[in-house]
């Protein structure tokens, strides 16, 4: 089963996702510049929004930390390991998390390299890795923290600095995460230890269905203890920003996502519908003391089909939307997805179940429109089994 979200969204002028110079991000779509928030700025609104807060609070959602040498070394101490175990079996985690001694990729590569074969020296090995882990702390750490030390014990003290990942890895076997976020989003990781886990869901980055026009606010701060006869700005200075109607896809597997929540098809359940509000309620932090966009979408569609065969319709915007007479930018936003829908779904014979809900009184398609976002998930939950 497939579960698609597509929404319509008008910011007023800000910058919500900006690129290595500062300026908002953007993309050539249909031949024309257009606003463009990222997918992983999106993804990380959804995942630090209050909507996903109690799955935290139930330890359902992954950190990304590279401070697992710490992490592990607590659950150590309250195993009542001895520190200098502890500090034996920490000086492995780098390797362990880079998934490979530097000794071993030289023997891949041709590479010459230094012994020892660990990069861990000195209070680095205790204090954090050089690489992001993404981890359910809940699940996860707990048992790592074991296996490590049954590692250790088996392969004996006096061979553990030198032992071969291979052989460490044996008695780590992999580690599979149980938390909303790595089951939805994904997890890649050099470590065998850590499995790898294939994201149920995909997230577009959202395109502006107008043609950008980036805008720049000059401002100045002055000094206010300096004597008022002393005049001029005592600093000057610029931001880019932009004002667009934004086109946003999601969709998830439905599938996927079960089995990556080890089967919990209540919590696969309750991600879903979590999902579509954060989606629509979660905003981008870019700026926003700035500028506070906190703008809502106008328009939010749901897809739900036994096909496994994602459709976006960003092509609804190939040509450029603008508003003119007494119609919005977002109405005619509305009307070109509404007209881009129908052409596509009797080309390709594309019949999902569909609901939606607008702010305004807008027809589409033949469907009824839902009274509220709530609507919308109370015609999603049964969708779900």
């Amino acid at each position: 089963m497939l579960i698609q979200f597509h929404l319509l969204q008008n910011y007023q002028p800000s910058n919500l996702n900006r690129d290595d110079t500062g300026s908002p991000k953007d993309a050539i779509f249909g031949g024309f510049l257009r606003g463009r928030i990222s997918s992983q700025c999106l993804k990380r609104s959804i995942r630090y929004s209050d909507v996903f807060k109690s799955f935290d609070d139930e330890g359902l959602l992954g950190k990304r930390t590279q401070t697992l040498p710490s992490l592990v070394s607590e659950k150590l101490s309250e195993m009542k390991v001895e520190e200098k175990t502890i500090a034996a079996i920490l000086s492995r985690l780098p390797d362990i998390v880079r998934g490979k001694t530097k000794a071993e990729k030289a023997e891949e590569g041709g590479e010459e390299t230094e012994e020892p074969t660990n990069e861990s020296e000195g209070s680095a090995a205790t204090d954090d890795t050089k690489q992001l882990v993404f981890l359910d702390v809940t699940t996860e750490l707990g048992p790592f923290a074991e296996r490590l030390h049954e590692a250790y014990l088996k392969i004996g003290a006096g061979k553990w600095a030198k032992a071969k990942l291979n052989e460490i890895n044996k008695y780590l076997g992999e580690s599979i995460p149980r938390s909303v976020d790595i089951a939805m989003f994904g997890r890649m990781t050099t470590a065998q230890a850590f499995k790898n886990v294939q994201a149920s869901v995909q997230v577009a980055h959202a395109l502006s269905t107008n043609a950008l026009k980036q805008e720049f606010d000059y401002y100045t701060a002055m000094d206010e203890l300096k004597p008022a006869s002393e005049p001029g700005a005592d600093m000057i200075g610029d931001i880019e920003f932009n004002s667009c109607t934004y086109y946003k896809y999601l969709n998830v597997h439905w599938e996927e996502l079960v089995t990556n929540l080890g089967g919990d098809k209540e919590v696969a359940r309750r991600a879903v519908l979590a999902l579509l509000e954060a989606a629509a309620m979660a905003h981008p932090s870019g700026k926003q003391n700035s500028f506070g966009a906190f703008n809502l979408p106008d328009f939010v569609l749901v897809e739900v089909s036994d096909r496994n065969l994602p459709v976006s319709y960003a092509n609804a915007f190939l040509k450029p939307v603008s508003g003119f007479g007494d119609k919005t930018l977002m109405a005619n936003s509305e009307q070109q997805l509404a007209d881009y829908v129908v052409r596509l779904s009797k080309a390709y014979n594309l019949a999902p179940k569909r609901a939606y809900f607008a702010v305004d009184d807008l027809p589409f398609l033949d469907l009824k429109a839902q009274a509220s976002l709530d609507d919308v998930k109370k015609w999603l939950g049964p969708q779900l089994g």
